[in-house]
């Protein structure tokens, strides 16, 4: 079975990513991954130069985004921030993640380019949802014991579009426990990974 990496972050997340798109898929291919997505934080600027690359590399790309979520987009004011991964599928999705970010910059912009549920709502056509990292609200939902919130956020989730369960362990603090309460959740609930 391959490995294809689904949450990717690249010199293009400010301040939270430093790996060079080259580079990077040249490892991949290196390490017989047949495609990698990109996901960098609110911004879709090294889409082109990813997709390009990775064609050129005789890899699959993937473009998608994390996005920053928060309950109104449009209120100028400090909000509690989530985060939540979004893949596009086909050029319908890859269209709906252009308007997603457009908006989060020029409507939703304050401090950090936002959305929100009902926005994704409007464009998660050809999309698929991952549940985002430990920063993600599913994840917060687990991490304080509100099962019965992360299942009607999963639940939501999956009426937008198909929802997996996101699962990352880079060693950062949190990160064990964080994925010690997602897979019991997929345990018991038997949600797709």
């Amino acid at each position: 079975m391959s490995f294809v990496h689904l949450h990717t972050h690249t010199e293009y997340s400010l301040l939270d990513g430093a790996s060079k798109i080259a580079p990077l898929l040249f490892r991949a291919k290196e390490l017989g991954q047949p495609a990698m997505a990109i996901t960098d934080h609110g911004t879709m600027t090294g889409c082109i130069e990813f997709y390009k690359e990775a064609r050129k590399q005789g890899i699959r790309p993937i473009l998608g985004v994390e996005v920053y979520v928060c309950d109104d987009y449009t209120k100028k004011e400090k909000q509690p921030l989530t985060h939540l991964t979004l893949l596009a599928t086909n050029l319908e999705g890859y269209q709906n993640l252009c308007k997603l970010v457009t908006a989060s910059w020029l409507e939703g912009m304050y401090y950090k380019p936002r959305i929100s549920l009902n926005l994704l709502e409007a464009f998660s056509g050809g999309l698929i949802i991952l549940t985002g990292c430990m920063m993600g609200q599913f994840s917060v939902y687990l991490q304080e014991g509100e099962i019965g919130k992360a299942v009607g956020l999963y639940k939501q989730l999956s009426s937008l579009a198909p929802t997996y369960v996101e699962i990352q362990n880079h060693g950062l603090e949190g990160q064990e426990k964080s994925c010690t309460n997602l897979a019991g959740f997929i345990e018991k609930t038997k949600v797709s990974l």
